[in-house]
C-alpha cells in the first residue's frame, strides 16, 4: 500500500493512475461505518484513496480536537487488509499553509443543528473536502449518512463550483443495538455506552421534537438539539460530564 504525506506526491501518484478513481475522506480513528465506504469504494472504481487527517478548521473547541481518538497505525493496518492501495496522510501545515486565509462558507443550510451548535464548524468541513478533492481529483467520494447535514452541504458545494465530481452517500451503519458507528463511541465509559442506543430508539418514535427532548434528558442525556427537517429527523446530544462528555450525533428518516 502506498502511503503519502505530502501535497506534491499524492498528486504526482495521482497524475499517473488510469480509470475511475475513488476517495473516501476520513478523520481517522477508522471503524466498520468507514469501511462500508471503503468497500463500496473499491467495488466502484479501479483506484481509492482514503484520507486520514484530523482537520483542525473543523474543531470549535480545542479540548475536542486534543480529545480526538487517532489511530494511524491501526488504521493503516485495516486499510490494508481492505485492499485500499493509496492512503493520504498530510500534516496540518501541507493542508493549510501560514499565508492561508481562504475558507468555503455556505451562508444558509450550513447555520442550524450542528452549524448552530458549532460555529465555523462546516466552513472548516467543507474547506478541507475543497481542498482534498482539488489534490485528488476523483471520479467520486464517498461520505456516510449518519453526517447528512455534511453529506448535503458537500453535495451543495460540488453543484455549485462546478465540479466534476459524484458524490456518493452512503447508509449509516449500525451496532446491534442501534448506536450508529463513530470513532466518539470509544470516548463513552460502560455506563454511557449503554445508554447511548437510546438516541436512536427515541428519534425513531412519532413523538414531537419537544417529547423526544423531553424523553432524552429524563435518560439521562443533554440535548443539543433535536429538530425535524424534510421528514428527516436530526438529533445531537452529549453524555458525560466535564472533560469526559462526549457529543454524539444522528439521524433517521421518519416513517410517518
Amino acid at each position: 500500500m502506498n502511503t503519502f504525506t505530502t501535497v506534491d506526491s499524492v498528486r504526482e501518484h495521482r497524475a499517473g493512475l488510469e480509470g475511475q478513481v475513488g476517495c473516501v475522506p476520513t478523520m481517522g480513528a477508522l471503524h466498520d461505518g468507514h469501511l462500508a465506504l471503503v468497500r463500496r469504494a473499491l467495488a466502484e472504481n479501479e483506484h481509492v484513496f482514503v484520507t486520514l487527517f484530523v482537520n483542525p478548521k473543523q474543531f470549535n473547541d480545542p479540548a475536542d480536537l486534543a480529545a480526538y481518538p487517532r489511530r494511524d497505525v491501526e488504521d493503516i493496518d485495516l486499510l490494508n487488509e481492505a485492499g485500499v492501495t493509496a492512503v493520504f496522510m498530510p500534516s496540518a501545515d501541507s493542508i493549510y499553509s501560514p499565508e492561508d486565509t481562504y475558507l468555503v462558507n455556505e451562508s444558509l443550510e450550513s447555520l442550524d443543528r450542528c452549524g448552530s451548535a458549532r460555529p465555523g464548524h462546516f466552513s472548516g468541513v467543507l474547506t478541507v473536502v475543497m481542498k482534498l478533492l482539488n489534490i485528488l481529483a476523483p471520479d467520486r467520494a464517498y461520505f456516510g449518512e449518519k453526517d447528512f447535514q455534511q453529506l448535503e452541504l458537500i453535495r451543495g458545494m460540488v453543484a455549485a463550483f462546478f465540479m466534476r465530481i459524484d458524490i456518493i452517500g452512503v447508509p449509516t451503519v449500525r451496532l446491534s443495538d442501534g448506536l450508529a458507528l463513530s470513532s466518539r463511541n470509544a470516548l463513552l465509559g460502560p455506563a454511557e455506552r449503554a445508554l447511548a442506543p437510546h438516541l436512536f430508539q427515541c428519534l425513531q418514535s412519532n413523538d414531537s421534537d419537544r417529547v423526544v427532548t423531553d424523553k432524552l434528558e429524563q435518560a439521562g442525556f443533554t440535548v443539543d438539539y433535536i429538530q425535524t427537517l424534510k421528514n428527516r429527523r436530526f438529533g445531537a446530544v452529549f453524555l458525560g460530564e466535564g472533560k469526559r462528555q462526549v457529543r454524539l450525533i444522528d439521524n433517521v428518516r421518519l416513517k410517518r
